[in-house]
């Protein structure tokens, strides 16, 4: 028992692969902010993508607005592209822009629930691939959005045994600050049990996980909260000098709901306000997936919603759209 006690410790300890850190410090601002909904989706099912377009990730570029969406066919997870000048009407790619290639690490169900950054002429690109119960995170490139070279193995892999994340890294959400990656991500253990880390990275390849991960942790078993079954699909920005997250919870009948925490520092975080439902038909029982813009001085979110509680997919997903006060 003493020998893998201390087995498990120098895989933790060893390789440089984690280590003791915060995000910059930031003074604290607001304890409480608003989500407004707009109206209705901005982006539906459509050809290819007829069954779920959900997890988008929007990022700006010279002006114009990129949508890197997950949407399933039916049986595989692809990454779409639409368009945008202001955010609500968007136009599509006509085929999907990236997908499993099947090779031994990547299989053949996903190549989604990613997160898009502008690296200087090129997006950049972390996204969930594997197996359908073991997936991890990867890296894509791309200079035009649509043509993307990606990396030969996951940027991400699992932990090791006995960690928070030794089955599944996935739902990659990654800010640049003073030219540092940070990635939070969801972890999954044996139990498959989902909560939230962290990890950080000068060139967003190679990544050092926190050591005291998980960052955000499961409520208690018997307490009947909105994320009792699993957290994930985090989105961390910065807004009145605070971190701020929104992350999506589960609940025993696999409906989802988002809420917000805030951090001084990135990694010690305090939930904030009540549980954010959808309140229309099309998102009446899932809302997920946000991912945030500061756009013209107001926070900008899109997210996914459905209204039919799966813990997979088929949730008649659509992308909505609201702004954070």
């Amino acid at each position: 028992m003493r020998a893998a006690v201390i087995s498990l410790a120098l895989l933790l300890g060893g390789c440089g692969h984690y280590a003791d850190f915060t995000l910059p410090v930031l003074t604290g601002g607001k304890t409480t902010l608003q989500v407004t909904i707009r109206p209705g989706p901005v982006l539906t099912p459509g050809i290819w993508d007829n069954s779920d377009v959900l997890n988008p990730s929007v990022v700006e570029r010279n002006g114009h607005l990129y949508n890197f969406y997950s949407a399933f066919d039916g049986k595989t997870w692809h990454t779409g592209l639409a368009e945008s000048n202001d955010g609500i009407t968007w136009t599509k790619h006509p085929k999907p822009v990236l997908s499993p290639d099947g090779n031994t690490w990547e299989s053949t169900y996903i190549a989604a629930n990613g997160s898009a950054l502008v690296v200087g002429n090129e997006f950049w690109y972390w996204y969930q691939t594997g197996q359908h119960d073991a997936p991890q995170i990867a890296l894509a490139r791309s200079k035009d959005g649509v043509t993307w070279t990606k990396e030969s193995k996951p940027v991400l892999p699992h932990g090791p045994r006995g960690s928070f994340d030794e089955s599944a890294t996935a739902d990659p959400y990654v800010i640049r600050l003073d030219g540092t990656f940070y990635l939070y991500y969801l972890g999954q253990n044996r139990a498959r049990q989902q909560r939230l880390g962290l990890a950080r990275s000068s060139d967003g390849l190679i990544w050092e996980k926190l050591r005291s991960n998980p960052v955000l942790d499961l409520p208690a078993p018997d307490s009947k909260a909105f994320d009792v079954n699993g957290l994930g699909e985090p989105a961390v920005f910065i807004w009145q000098n605070s971190y701020w997250m929104l992350w999506t919870g589960r609940d025993e009948q696999e409906h989802r709901a988002l809420r917000f925490a805030s951090s001084r520092d990135g990694v010690h975080w305090t939930p904030r306000g009540e549980v954010i439902r959808g309140t229309e038909p099309w998102n009446s029982t899932v809302l997920c997936d946000p991912t945030i813009l500061i756009r013209n001085g107001v926070p900008t979110m899109w997210f996914g919603g459905g209204n039919k509680p799966s813990p997979d997919e088929r949730l008649n997903g659509s992308i909505g759209m609201a702004t954070i006060q």
